[in-house]
């Protein structure tokens, strides 16, 4: 058997479903259902800002920050090694008053911080994110109390989940769809709406 286990990977502080192989075949179909962009990965995030839109589409690429090695980051120049990434986006609820909102990301790519780059280029950052949220705790001080307690309660953890995974089972073909609920602490705050 040479690489039974997980076949893709969520960022750092991002909850949700992932996919593990018990197999080496099974591993493999799964691999090359990612490859070939048919499984569907749905994520969750509630973001600073109400976009002015219902629904856009984010095509941009990304490569490795020159600035940062730990980032990624948006370039429109061939020459900086970025690969093409595109994130679909529909606004779930709003709430108008704390300039927050909840939106859903369907991934055509799955490059590494993704949502999180994408999001933040079209200055709506996800809530909590610690590497492209940018004054977070100016914003914080913004909202209103009932809502920057829960925001607070979330702390240094992105408000960014991986609530659907759609494949193609490896060994029977079978459509499968799982669902799993946001964390308790984005849960509350998307309740707050």
């Amino acid at each position: 058997v040479r690489r039974p286990g997980i076949v893709h990977r969520l960022d750092k502080d991002t909850t949700g479903l992932l996919v593990v192989a018990k197999s080496d075949e099974a591993h493999q179909h799964l691999v090359h259902q990612f490859a070939a962009q048919t499984i569907k990965r749905t994520y969750e995030a509630i973001i600073w800002g109400v976009p002015d839109k219902p629904t856009d589409r984010i095509f941009f690429p990304i490569g490795r920050s020159r600035a940062n090695r730990k980032k990624m980051a948006v370039f429109s120049d061939e020459k900086y090694k970025s690969k093409k990434a595109v994130t679909h986006w529909k606004v779930l609820k709003k709430n108008n008053e704390n300039n927050l909102a909840l939106i859903e990301c369907n991934l055509e790519t799955g490059r590494t911080h993704q949502i999180r780059v994408h999001l933040d280029h079209i200055s709506h950052p996800v809530l909590g994110d610690p590497l492209y949220g940018y004054g977070y705790k100016t914003r914080i001080n913004k909202l209103k109390s009932s809502v920057k307690v829960l925001v607070e309660k979330q702390g240094n953890s992105q408000a960014l989940h991986a609530y659907k995974l759609g494949f193609e089972h490896p060994s029977t073909g079978e459509k499968l769809i799982f669902e799993t609920n946001p964390p308790e602490n984005m849960k509350s705050i998307i309740e707050s709406f």
